[in-house]
């Protein structure tokens, strides 16, 4: 059975950090390239962040860079998200997402809210 869990979101003031970890199983993790979506209040789901199969290359949301950094450990099957300076506008629900071809798989997510 395939599953993405997401955790360590919460409440943090303006400025601070937090650490997202999307731990997979169920499929060859190493095998997928994985990112990290949100979906604000409403606003549509957009793509904040992605790492490659040998995460060597990344892409970031423009709003992100210099703030996220996206990581991966294939020996642990896990996928993370280093958020750092956060601002209000950063308050959402962070998606992981992991996708090979035509195969895509989502985790439930994890609430990230930014006080000011």
């Amino acid at each position: 059975q395939v599953q993405l869990v997401e955790s360590g979101g919460g409440l943090v003031q303006s400025g601070g950090s937090l650490r997202l970890s999307c731990a997979a199983s169920g499929f060859t993790f190493s095998n997928f390239v994985m990112s990290w979506y949100r979906q604000g209040p409403g606003k549509e789901r957009e793509l904040v962040a992605a790492i490659a199969i040998a995460d060597d290359l990344t892409y970031y949301k423009d709003s992100v860079k210099g703030r996220f950094a996206i990581s991966r450990d294939n020996a642990k099957s896990t996928v993370y998200l280093q958020m750092n300076s956060l601002k209000p506008e950063d308050t959402a629900m962070y998606l992981c997402n992991a996708v090979r071809s035509a195969v895509a798989y989502w985790g439930q997510g994890t609430r990230v809210t930014v006080s000011s």
